[in-house]
């Protein structure tokens, strides 16, 4: 989300939905997933939300933040991720920071398993090719 308040509505916004909707919650054993795919819903709506105000100071549209990590690092990274469309996005997620498999995914998505693996290798040849790009090989 790129800051913590936006963040910080998500997850509200996730614990209402999922308040809201328990009784659709077929198998407890998918609890998880099930909280996952609203979380990634509630951040795909707010984002295309955001895409509609038009700031008047866009250099100042994230805040600064002062933390000990390596933030060239995670700025190239998440500058690569968003690069991707919502649908690769959410399975380069799925697939690499969550761990699912496959198969999992395309039960998550309730997608074919041809087109998740499909969307998988195109959006890692996205990224292949941006690194290339930017020449980060170094």
């Amino acid at each position: 989300m790129k800051n913590q308040e936006d963040a910080l509505d998500v997850v509200q916004e996730t614990a209402y939905r999922s308040f809201k909707k328990i009784g659709t919650l077929r198998n407890p054993a998918y609890f998880k997933t099930w909280l996952i795919k609203i979380t990634i819903t509630c951040a795909t709506d707010m984002l295309r939300n955001r895409k509609k105000v038009i700031h008047l100071n866009p250099e100042y549209d994230t805040p600064i933040e002062l933390e000990d990590y390596d933030l060239p690092l995670s700025l190239s990274l998440q500058d690569l991720i968003e690069t991707l469309n919502e649908s690769e996005k959410n399975i380069i997620l799925w697939k690499f920071y969550h761990g699912y498999t496959l198969k999992e995914i395309s039960e998550i998505e309730e997608s074919p398993l041809g087109t998740v693996k499909s969307v998988l290798y195109r959006a890692l040849a996205k990224l292949r090719k941006q690194v290339r790009r930017v020449d980060m090989y170094e």
